[in-house]
């Protein structure tokens, strides 16, 4: 009996210079979805959470074309992953004489797509 094997495309952007916390709101949007309808979907938001998302998103579906995916219009969010990266620390004055830490946070975005 053969197994009917489902085959996966990915994306990472790794290192982006955006808190995990501001991506992980469209992450949630558009875990499930089909590919095209997620891309509509942040197209609709004018945050820069969004556009990175919907950068590593666009590079996913190129990946599934250069790789010859059969059905570009059929291809499923599958999975999409943010997680935190590693903080740039920052020395600010402040009050009182005490010097305050600023954290840079940065995080990494993966998205797989998958046929259905």
């Amino acid at each position: 009996m053969k197994e009917d094997t489902v085959v996966q495309y990915r994306a990472v952007h790794k290192f982006a210079t955006i808190s995990a916390q501001k991506v992980r709101v469209f992450a949630d949007l558009i875990r499930g979805k089909y590919a095209d309808e997620a891309m509509t979907l942040l197209g609709c938001y004018p945050n820069r959470g969004a556009r990175m998302l919907e950068k590593v998103l666009k590079s996913a579906m190129h990946n599934a074309e250069d790789l010859g995916s059969s059905d570009i219009d059929n291809l499923v969010v599958a999975e999409v992953r943010v997680d935190g990266g590693p903080m740039q620390r920052r020395w600010r004055a402040g009050s009182r004489g005490v010097s305050t830490i600023i954290r840079i946070r940065s995080s990494h975005i993966s998205v797989v797509l998958s046929d259905r």
